[in-house]
């Protein structure tokens, strides 16, 4: 019997590992296979934190599972000696090592909190592109100022050069994140939030909101398509070309309710758009700068 016992938690110790590592492939967990360098930031913040919460949490399940094999009733040559009452390198231990590792954590948490702000710009010398969100019921309206152009459930973005979200919200409170270029944040309506963002390599990325918003919410996606800069720049002629605007008229049509939203290219845009999105929540003689109405 003492045999089959440990057989038993081994067979079950390798299934649920097994189990674990099936998990843990990029394709499950997008944030652990980044494409730019804010998600690889943040995927090495999570690791880093990770490996420090470990120091502690396997000394613990280890010494959980030896202690309950050491003591054991079967185990007559353990010694069983409950009436000391305390051990100074013992309490030093138990208080000093969590207290460094909480230290650590908070400068790990201040640092990054500073280095990886979704408003901090990314530090390279090409001109970034500006690309205004506006998140609706349940799609996602990305458009190009400067280009005049605008895209319903997918965003495309050149390679290598920085892009400069402005986003807003049409409706309650959403959040955009894009998992493998990193960063998450809220669209909120009459206000702006800022996130920086660059693909460092081509692809389609997966996006989303992650704030519920109602019953159109399990199919809000959109697609992040990174080019390189060329068919980036074929890609804005060739939306130019369709003359297919977006009016006040059809705007209002596209910020009706509605799931499962095929792509829509429009060009040109209504001057102003997104200011007027964010000026439909904003008192009269109110103004908003960065997140808050001032």
């Amino acid at each position: 019997m003492k045999r089959v016992i440990p057989g038993r938690l081994s067979r079950w110790l390798f299934t649920g590992i097994a189990v674990l590592v099936s998990g843990c492939h990029p394709a499950h967990w997008p944030v652990l296979d980044p494409a730019g360098p804010v998600g690889l930031g943040e995927r090495n913040l999570i690791l880093v934190v990770i490996g420090l919460m470990l120091l502690v949490v396997i000394p613990v399940f280890v010494m959980t599972f030896w202690f309950a094999w050491r003591y054991r009733a079967s185990n007559r040559q353990a010694v069983y000696a409950p009436d000391w009452d305390d051990s100074s390198v013992l309490s030093l231990l138990f208080w000093l090592v969590p207290g460094i590792l909480v230290a650590i954590l908070g400068g790990i948490a201040w640092f990054s909190s500073h280095t990886l702000s979704p408003y901090e710009p990314i530090d390279t010398t090409v001109e970034p592109l500006t690309i205004q969100v506006v998140a609706l019921d349940w799609k996602w309206l990305f458009i190009y100022p400067a280009q005049h152009i605008a895209s319903v459930n997918r965003v495309v973005l050149p390679v290598d050069v920085p892009v400069d979200f402005r986003i807003t919200s049409d409706t309650v409170m959403n959040a955009f994140f894009i998992p493998r270029l990193g960063g998450q944040i809220y669209a909120m309506a009459g206000m702006e939030t800022q996130l920086h963002l660059l693909a460092d390599q081509p692809g389609t990325y997966y996006g989303e909101n992650t704030q519920y918003s109602g019953r159109g919410f399990p199919f809000q996606h959109f697609e992040a398509v990174a080019l390189p800069e060329s068919d980036f720049m074929a890609w804005v002629k060739t939306v130019q070309n369709r003359h297919h605007p977006l009016d006040t008229n059809r705007y209002a049509r596209l910020a009706s309710p509605s799931v499962r939203n095929a792509v829509v290219e429009y060009a040109p845009v209504k001057p102003q758009l997104f200011e007027d999105v964010m000026g439909k929540y904003v008192h009269v003689g109110a103004a908003t700068t960065g997140t808050t109405p001032r």
